[in-house]
């Protein structure tokens, strides 16, 4: 398909033109979705553990995870990256003065948001503008702020990001350039629900040999990736789970891949992954034992050491003041 054939897709089955297709990932946002939401919190509102819940929401974390490509241009290393995924900006009425407290102290060379902007999946969108519109501009990035399209979202979104300065990629690419070299960004449409990634298309401009940097929303298309030559593939939607229990871990993880993909750090073949569980919450805005992030990421030019050493993992750290 062509890109243009991809948007009309994408607008058609937001429309409810179109009740069959083809996607990755969960079919489509079920009713039994909505009832186990009421469930859940009904169920904790009764236990009194609701008001933790959406605590532990506003109370991110930054975790720093260091990358090792031997592809990666003499000028990029030591590049930094902001990465936020899942804002859901519109959960809780504090969620974008509270990110914005943690965000505008940090300096990156660029910063990256991986979909879901929005807390519903239908409706107006213009108190998520408003609150994107304020967090965006405590953001910090030399290189400029770019992201994709969550299933969350609507293609609408795209023209009034831009206004704001953040830059929504549907299955294209653009060059990033530093001292006379660059690597690519690339960024699909959502695989999840609407089905409409392309990650060909989207690397279609970008020189064979040339480090690509990949934008997904979601962790679900990892082999598509690999194949089509991405060297670091940034994603979110699991949350982590959200809700985890301990010594099990996530209850849920809302994709259809493999656990050892919906959270932190992964590898297949020769792309790297991470992915982010988010800055907030969806369904109810609770999180417990799985606490939201802010993702702080530094390429190197370096391979890992030979010696046996690994890469440095991410590691948590205090929220910032």
């Amino acid at each position: 398909m062509t890109r243009a054939d991809l948007l009309l897709k994408r607008q058609h089955i937001e429309q409810g033109k179109l009740k069959n297709w083809s996607r990755y990932g969960r079919l489509r946002h079920h009713q039994d979705h909505l009832l186990r939401d009421r469930l859940l919190w009904h169920g904790l509102k009764l236990l009194g553990l609701y008001a933790r819940g959406e605590s532990n929401v506003q109370n991110p974390v930054v975790r720093r995870i260091e990358f090792f490509f031997d592809n990666l241009p003499d000028a990029f290393d030591g590049f930094t990256i902001l990465h936020l995924s899942d804002l859901h900006i519109d959960a809780l009425p504090d969620l974008a003065d509270n990110l914005r407290t943690r965000l505008q102290t940090i300096d990156v060379d660029l910063c990256v948001l991986t979909g879901d902007f929005r807390f519903k999946t239908h409706g107006t969108c213009q108190q998520v503008y408003d609150r994107m519109e304020h967090l965006l501009a405590g953001i910090q990035a030399r290189a400029g702020i770019f992201g994709v399209l969550g299933n969350h979202d609507c293609f609408d979104m795209v023209a009034t990001f831009k206004h704001m300065g953040l830059h929504v990629l549907v299955n294209e690419s653009l060059a990033l350039p530093r001292d006379g070299q660059r690597i690519w960004l690339a960024g699909v449409d959502d695989p999840h629900y609407y089905g409409c990634s392309d990650v060909s298309l989207a690397l279609a401009d970008v020189p064979q040999k040339a480090f690509k940097l990949l934008l997904v929303h979601t962790p679900e298309i990892y082999a598509e990736a690999a194949q089509a030559g991405a060297d670091l593939y940034l994603c979110g939607h699991t949350h982590g789970g959200q809700i985890c229990l301990p010594w099990i871990g996530p209850i849920e993880t809302h994709a259809t891949c493999p656990r050892r993909y919906v959270r932190g750090r992964w590898r297949h073949g020769q792309v790297q992954g991470y992915t982010n569980v988010g800055c907030s919450a969806s369904g109810v805005p609770v999180r417990f034992f799985c606490p939201p992030e802010i993702g702080l990421i530094t390429l190197h030019r370096t391979v890992a050491p030979s010696s046996g050493a690994r890469p440095k993992q991410h590691r948590d750290m205090l929220p910032l003041a």
